[in-house]
């Protein structure tokens, strides 16, 4: 629904802005493709509560209207935090954002109004503003459905119809990432905006959305982190910038942030940044914080290039999807040797873990890390409090950070002597030394900028 509206509102001429909150890499994939800017993640957890406002602006420079699709439903957060922590409502009412919910009505009539109902009165805090109506079988149900929602007093501001020609596919780990499938994901992307265009009031929606009050907060600022960080290693992340951020609103232009580039007199090492189908998992501002710290940020794709980017001096390889691709990944053998054989500092993390072990369900890959990987039946899944166990590219030992989980993939042996983190109820985990940090660990840099300065002082 939300990647509809987000494509419904940019074929009518608007600038949108698209937010995912939680750590799921996958939606804001087809959210780029269907407003033609990055999709960007909302996570208390691992940034804080206060960046969550000044993330939202800086995603939102240059837009008319920002679309942030929740996770799960509306109260679910981090367990372990309590208090629906991380959850939609909890992002909402850091943004004051109104709420639209998104009802399956397919087993329902009358009922579905006790259901909104419940969401109206369970916490006060947080403002709904209306509902949309998804799976709706026909227009007996929709009269029904409606009638009973508007006794709540909310507007319903659409109805959906039940759809295959929306389907999108899925398999282990949720929908099959829109850069897998890119052409086939462009037709589903628009036919999902003409169908949201079709059945959505797209004027009421833009009048609850432009009704919401000015957020008090600047825009975050990758260089403005990075020069914080520097001044001042023990500065919190969340620290406002200053006044030379500036407050923003929406339709603010997408020039107003500082440049990133930062130069110090010296050439910028060029960063490595692993992309294409089999690794489509990162988020934005890590890349923008690299560049804003010095680096020159290339992309490669290990399925195609048969080498590292010319002058490479540091390699960052993220999550994805490398258990789909191992034959074709085992096969550009040019491409394992060289990364086996780099001599720079690499940071890598979950899918880049097992393109780094020795062989991936038995297809070889590039043999830096003593270890197998294979694929099993067991999901792990959930944010992680992790300390760090020593000294890598982007950690100190004795830090925490905060990440998350999320594969279905197990390596063994294990880091033996030199393990990367340790988090509660697990065992120590992934690989970490003087130029390598190899984990499951998914972290969200903006929230610990360091990471990105250290890395870059590494490649230089």
């Amino acid at each position: 629904m939300a990647t509809g509206l987000m494509a419904a509102l940019t074929a009518g001429g608007l600038a949108v802005s698209p937010h995912k909150v939680g750590p799921d890499y996958i939606d804001p994939g087809y959210h780029t493709l269907a407003a033609g800017r990055p999709g960007r993640n909302l996570d208390p957890w691992l940034t804080s509560e206060d960046l969550v406002a000044p993330l939202f602006l800086h995603g939102a420079r240059g837009a008319d209207v920002a679309v942030v699709e929740g996770v799960m439903g509306l109260f679910d957060g981090a367990e372990a935090a309590g208090g629906g922590f991380a959850s939609t409502a909890h992002v909402a009412r850091l943004l004051e954002a109104p709420v639209v919910l998104v009802v399956d009505a397919s087993s329902a009539g009358r009922s579905i109004a006790a259901l909104v109902h419940g969401f109206i009165t369970y916490d006060s805090t947080v403002r709904i503003g209306g509902v949309i109506l998804n799976r709706v079988g026909s227009e007996r149900h929709e009269r029904i459905c409606r009638a009973a929602i508007e006794e709540t007093g909310l507007p319903v501001f659409g109805v959906l119809r039940r759809d295959a020609d929306v389907a999108t596919p899925s398999r282990h780990l949720g929908l099959i990432p829109a850069a897998e499938r890119r052409a086939e994901a462009v037709r589903t992307v628009e036919r999902l905006g003409a169908l949201v265009e079709e059945s959505c009031d797209l004027r009421g929606l833009l009048a609850l959305a432009h009704g919401a009050p000015p957020i008090d907060a600047h825009p975050w600022d990758p260089a403005a982190r990075i020069d914080a960080r520097l001044r001042d290693p023990a500065a919190p992340a969340d620290r406002p910038a200053g006044p030379a951020e500036g407050a923003a609103r929406l339709g603010e232009p997408e020039g107003a942030a500082r440049p990133l580039e930062r130069t110090a007199g010296l050439a910028r090492p060029m960063v490595a940044v692993a992309g294409g189908p089999a690794f489509t998992f990162g988020y934005t501002e890590n890349d923008e914080l690299l560049s804003a710290a010095g680096a020159q940020v290339v992309p490669f794709d290990p399925l195609r290039d048969e080498a590292l980017p010319e002058g490479t001096r540091g390699v960052v390889i993220g999550g994805g999807f490398p258990e789909m691709y191992a034959a074709e990944l085992a096969a550009n053998e040019p491409l394992r040797r060289q990364v086996a054989a780099f001599d720079g500092p690499i940071y890598a993390e979950c899918a880049g873990l097992l393109y780094l072990a020795r062989t991936l369900d038995g297809a070889p890959m590039c043999g830096v890390l003593d270890a197998e990987a294979r694929m099993t039946g067991r999901l792990t899944l959930g944010y992680r409090e992790a300390v760090a166990l020593r000294d890598s590219p982007v950690a100190r030992a004795g830090e925490r950070f905060r990440g998350h989980e999320f594969h279905r993939t197990a390596v063994s042996p294990g880091p033996g002597a030199e393990p990367a983190w340790r988090w509660p109820g697990a065992d120590p985990e992934g690989f970490a030394g003087r130029l390598r940090l190899a984990s499951y660990l998914h972290l969200h840099w903006a929230g610990s900028p360091e990471m990105a300065s250290r890395f870059v002082g590494a490649c230089a």
